[in-house]
C-alpha cells in the first residue's frame, strides 16, 4: 500500500470516523497516523534517521521530512541525525547550535508488514487517548453517586456499565448478600478512580459511609442547599447506621428534615440500603452531649471524658446496659465511630464498685506508706489526694485546709511522704542497675527511677532502646481485632503516661541521640485541618 496512491481525503475521513466512534479528538488520531508513517519510513531509510511526517489537516497530504540537528563538534554521536556547524554551512548561511536542517524525502510505499505495524501504532495511540478521555471524564465524579447497568459477574465482583466506561463493584463493597443479574440497574458510590496499566479503573462501593451521606443529599434538599450539614456517618452495612446532622438555620429541625413527612425521606434511603436501620442524631459541639445523643436509644446516667487519652467512660443504668452495647456491640461500636472516641460502658453498679475499690486502694497506700490510721487516710482520699507525690509536694495550705490538720501535722505528713518516695526511688535504682540499665537512661529527663525499672523489666535498658519504642508501647491503647476492642497494656501506663507525653519523650531521646535534627522539625509546615482529619 503506497501512501501516494491512497485517496488523501480518505485519510482524513478515516481519522474523523475513528475519533467520532471513540469520542476523542480527531487530531489525536491524525498524530497517531503521523507517528505510524514515521516509524514505517525509518524502517525504510534507517532507524538512526530522524524521520518526521506531517499530514495536512485540510488536504490529507502526507509530507515526509528528514531532520538533522546542529551540535558541537565533540557532541556528534549520530551522523544520520546530527551534524556540525561546519557541515551545516552547506545548507544554511549562519547556522547555530540547536538549529534544525530539514530536508524533504520521498514518500514510502508501505509493505504488508509496515502497514500492519502502522495499524498497531494507530490502535495503540487511539486506545491511550480513549483511556485519557475516560479518566478525565470520571476523575471529577469521585465522591459522587453514579447509576449504571450490570454487565456481568466475575468471581463475586460486579462489572457495571456506567455509560462511557466500565466500573467494578467488588464483593466486599456490596451490602450483605445482595446479588445482581445482567441488565439490572444499580446505584453506587464512586469510591476511587485510578490510572492503571490496563486503563483507568473506576471502583464503586455500596458499603462506604459516604454512600449513605450522598443518598441523604439527594433526598433532602436542605442538605443539598447547605442549610443542614452532615457532620459524621457510621455504618454497619446492611444492618444499622448512625448519621449526625447539624442545622445552620435555627428554624429548621435537622432530624425532622432528614426523616421527612411520615418518614418518606429516610425510607427512600433505607430502601436503597436494603432495609438498613438508620438512627438520625443531632450533632453537638460538646463531646459528652454528642455521645449521649449517639448512644440513643439507650439512656445515659453520666459521662466522664478523658481528652488526653481520647477515651470516654459512659455510665448507664443496669437495665440499659444491653441496649447501650447493642447486638454484638453494634450500638457502642457505631457511636464510637461517629464520635471518634474509645468508649467504655459501665453500669451504675460497676462504677460504684470501681470507685469503692479505688477508694480502698488509695486508703491502703496512705496507711502503709505514711503510717496513718485508716480514718485519717480516708480523710486524705476524700479530700482528693490520689498518690504520695501529691501529698509530698503540694502547697502546705492545701493540707492545712483539711479539718483537724495543723501546721506540724502537715509538715510531718509531707516529710513521711518524701522519705517514702526517696526510699522507693533508691530501691528502683538498685533493681534497675541489677537488670543492666545503662546510665544514659537514668540521666534522661522525664523518667522516674520506677519508670526506668519498669522499662528494664521489659528489656529497655539503654537510651537507644527507649528511642526505638512506639508511643503506644509506653502509654498503651486499644486495637480492634475481629470487630472486638482489645486492650494493649503500656509499659509506663500505670504511671499515668499519656500518648502525647510518650511521643514527646521518644522524640526528645531521638534528638539527643542525633537521630533527628530539631531544626528540620521546626521547618515542617503545620498540617491543615483537612490534612489532620484525613
Amino acid at each position: 500500500m503506497a501512501i501516494t496512491s491512497a485517496n488523501q481525503l480518505e485519510l482524513l475521513q478515516t481519522a474523523e470516523a475513528v475519533a467520532r466512534e471513540k469520542m476523542i479528538d480527531p487530531d489525536l488520531v491524525i498524530q497517531a497516523m503521523e507517528d505510524s508513517l514515521a516509524r514505517a519510513a525509518k524502517s525504510r531509510y534507517g532507524s538512526e534517521m530522524d524521520i518526521r511526517v506531517h499530514i495536512d489537516r485540510k488536504t490529507g497530504r502526507a509530507a515526509f521530512t528528514r531532520v538533522r540537528t546542529v551540535v558541537a563538534d565533540d557532541e556528534v554521536e549520530n551522523y544520520q541525525a546530527q551534524l556540525t556547524v561546519a557541515q551545516a554551512k552547506q545548507y544554511k548561511r549562519d547556522p547555530e547550535l540547536g538549529d534544525e536542517i530539514i530536508d524533504e524525502v520521498p514518500p514510502v510505499d508501505l509493505g504488508r508488514i509496515a502497514a500492519q505495524s502502522a495499524k498497531q501504532v494507530i490502535l495503540q495511540r487511539v486506545r491511550e487517548a480513549e483511556r485519557d478521555r475516560q479518566f478525565d471524564e470520571f476523575k471529577d465524579r469521585k465522591g459522587t453517586i453514579i447509576n449504571g447497568v450490570v454487565k456481568r459477574e466475575e468471581y463475586g465482583n460486579i462489572i457495571v456499565d456506567v455509560g462511557r466506561g466500565e466500573a467494578i463493584l467488588r464483593r466486599n463493597e456490596k451490602i450483605g448478600r445482595e446479588s445482581y443479574r445482567p441488565n439490572d440497574r444499580i446505584r453506587a458510590y464512586v469510591k476511587d478512580v485510578r490510572r492503571e496499566t490496563r486503563g483507568p479503573q473506576i471502583f464503586l462501593s455500596r458499603t462506604d459511609p459516604q454512600f449513605m451521606a450522598e443518598l441523604f443529599k439527594m433526598e433532602v434538599p436542605e442538605i443539598y442547599d447547605g442549610i443542614i450539614e452532615i457532620k459524621a456517618v457510621a455504618r454497619d452495612p446492611g444492618s444499622r447506621a448512625k448519621i449526625a446532622v447539624l442545622s445552620h438555620d435555627n428554624s429548621i429541625d435537622p432530624v425532622g428534615a432528614c426523616v421527612g413527612m411520615r418518614g418518606s425521606r429516610v425510607q427512600a434511603v433505607v430502601g436503597e440500603l436494603q432495609g438498613e436501620k438508620i438512627d438520625i442524631i443531632p450533632w453537638n459541639a460538646d463531646q459528652a452531649t454528642f455521645l449521649v445523643n449517639a448512644l440513643q436509644p439507650a439512656e445515659v446516667s453520666k459521662v466522664v471524658v478523658d481528652e488526653d487519652a481520647g477515651k470516654i467512660e459512659v455510665v448507664v443504668p443496669d437495665e440499659q446496659l444491653s441496649l447501650a452495647i447493642g447486638r454484638r456491640g453494634q450500638n457502642v461500636r457505631l457511636a464510637s465511630q461517629l464520635t471518634g472516641l474509645d468508649i467504655d460502658i459501665l453500669t451504675e453498679a460497676e462504677e460504684s464498685q470501681r470507685r469503692q475499690a479505688e477508694f480502698a486502694e488509695r486508703t491502703k497506700l496512705f496507711v502503709d506508706a505514711l503510717d496513718l490510721d485508716e480514718f485519717f487516710a480516708q480523710l486524705l482520699v476524700a479530700e482528693g489526694f490520689t498518690n504520695l507525690e501529691e501529698v509530698a509536694y503540694v502547697d502546705l495550705d492545701e493540707l492545712l485546709s483539711i479539718e483537724g490538720v495543723d501546721e506540724g501535722t502537715a509538715e510531718e505528713l509531707q516529710a513521711r511522704a518524701r522519705d517514702y518516695i526517696e526510699e522507693q526511688n533508691r530501691k528502683a535504682i538498685e533493681a534497675a542497675k541489677e537488670l543492666g540499665v545503662e546510665q544514659s537512661l537514668f540521666d534522661f529527663d522525664g523518667l522516674t527511677p520506677q519508670m526506668v525499672e519498669a522499662l528494664a523489666k521489659d528489656d529497655v535498658k539503654t537510651l537507644e532502646d527507649f528511642a526505638t519504642c512506639a508511643d503506644w508501647e509506653l502509654a498503651g491503647g486499644w486495637t480492634t481485632v475481629n470487630g472486638a476492642r482489645v486492650k494493649d497494656e503500656g509499659i509506663l501506663e500505670k504511671f499515668g503516661m499519656s500518648l502525647e507525653d510518650a511521643q514527646n519523650l521518644i522524640m526528645t531521646a531521638r534528638i539527643q541521640l542525633g537521630w533527628v535534627d530539631p531544626s528540620e522539625l521546626a521547618d515542617e509546615p503545620e498540617e491543615s485541618e483537612e490534612e489532620a482529619e484525613e
